[in-house]
């Protein structure tokens, strides 16, 4: 059984910083590539960043670029978003999930590619 966990969201201030970690199990870690995204109140849920098998290619929503850093360990089948100088609109709840890829440098965009997704964790950033 395939199990997706985020953990790391909290309450901070405006300026702060935060990382999120997204643990999988029950699938081969490396042959997915993984996305982190966001959903607020009354919003559709949108793409924050991609990251392929081989960490060579990654995407950024143009809201994050620059706050935000995904990476990933593939020994530690283990997925990380590092944000710093948040901001009261990053306020959403995060989601991991994972995309079975055809290739390892393939970064997928579209939400019906991610095959299996976590639960979430709360990021609330107050101003």
């Amino acid at each position: 059984q395939v199990q997706v966990v985020e953990s790391g969201g909290a309450l901070v201030q405006a300026g702060g910083s935060l990382r999120l970690s997204c643990t999988v199990s029950g699938l081969t870690f490396d042959d997915y590539a993984m996305g982190w995204f966001r959903q607020a109140p009354g919003e559709e849920r949108e793409g924050v960043s991609y990251i392929s098998i081989n960490s060579r290619n990654t995407w950024y929503a143009d809201s994050v670029k620059g706050r935000f850093t995904i990476s990933r360990d593939n020994a530690k089948n283990t997925l990380y978003l590092q944000m710093i100088s948040l901001k009261p609109e990053d306020t959403a709840m995060y989601y991991c999930a994972a995309a079975r890829s055809a290739g390892v440098n393939y970064t997928p965009h579209r939400l019906n590619e991610y095959n299996y997704w976590g639960q979430g964790t709360q990021v609330t950033v107050s101003s």
